[in-house]
Formats: C-alpha cells, structure tokens, sequence
C-alpha cells in the first residue's frame, strides 16, 4: 500500500486491511486579505488545523506539494468569502495545479458572499497546487479571513 494500514474486524473474528489515504491537509485564512481587481490572487490560507504530512506551506507559498511516493488521485476543495455583500459584476474561484489554471468556478451577479471550487485530479510527487480569486468589482476588494469563511483542503483519495 502506499498510505499506511489498518485492520478492521467484521465482528466475528475475520479481520482485513484498509489503506489509509493519506496526506490530507485543511487550512484557512485567519485574517482578511486584500484582492486586486481584474487579476487573479492567490489566497493566502495561513493557519493549519491539520497537515499529516507537512505537505501544506501556510506561511511562505500557500500551497500544497505532494510529498515523495504520495503521487495519486486527490480531491481539492477551496472557498472564499467577501467580506462586502455588494453585487459583484464576477468572481472566480479556481484551483491551479503547477503555476496553471485547471479547474474554476465562476458566478456572474455574484450577489452571495461565497464561492467555492472543487476538483479531483491526478497529482505527480513534486506537484504543487494553490487556489486563487479573482473578480470585477472596481477596486480592490477584502476576503473574509475566518475558518468558516475562507479555507483550503485536500486529500488523497487514491492511487
């Protein structure tokens, strides 16, 4: 296996191995973070509440790298919330993988404070992946910093 095992008993003494799919992180932004208008941002998820691997960087680069022999399959989930409730012309929530855009979600009249994005991917040890916001309200614009608010996860689900 690659992730670590566990035995599990189904009551009447037969028992079988279960991988456990790790590294798995969760992170949030703690205080509110300033946007630029019209370009994307990076979101700057800067507390852990967990990190089995030490895979996350929540003060530097704000991302997730696969460790080493931990290549696979991953569910990736972000949000972010505004802290204003005006009607945004447009907001994007997206996930990059290595420095590229793969995956977003996009509201237009965006007149509720949140959005999120979720993907499942196949990652390479050495991959990094950053979530990002972008929006068209004139101005720059703060994100919400708050572990309801604004958070990034991830875990292996595979191989």
């Amino acid at each position: 296996f690659n992730g670590n095992t566990i035995l599990t008993s189904d009551g009447s003494g037969n028992l079988t191995t279960q991988e456990i799919m790790y590294p798995t992180f969760y992170a949030y932004l703690s205080s509110n973070q300033s946007i630029s208008h019209a370009s994307y941002t990076k979101v700057q998820f800067d507390t852990e509440l967990f990190d089995t691997d030490n895979a996350y960087d929540n003060s530097s680069n704000y991302r997730f790298t696969v460790p080493s022999s931990k290549a696979g399959k991953y569910l990736i989930h972000g949000q972010v919330m505004m802290t204003s409730s005006t009607d945004f012309d447009k907001v994007n929530v997206a996930i990059y993988v290595n420095g590229s855009l793969v995956s977003f979600a996009r509201t237009s009249n965006f007149n509720q404070n949140s959005q999120s994005v979720s993907n499942i991917r196949s990652l390479s040890a050495g991959d990094y992946v950053e979530i990002y916001i972008y929006h068209q309200q004139g101005g720059s614009q703060n994100i919400e910093g708050s572990n309801q608010a604004c958070h990034f996860y991830m875990c292996r689900i595979g191989s």
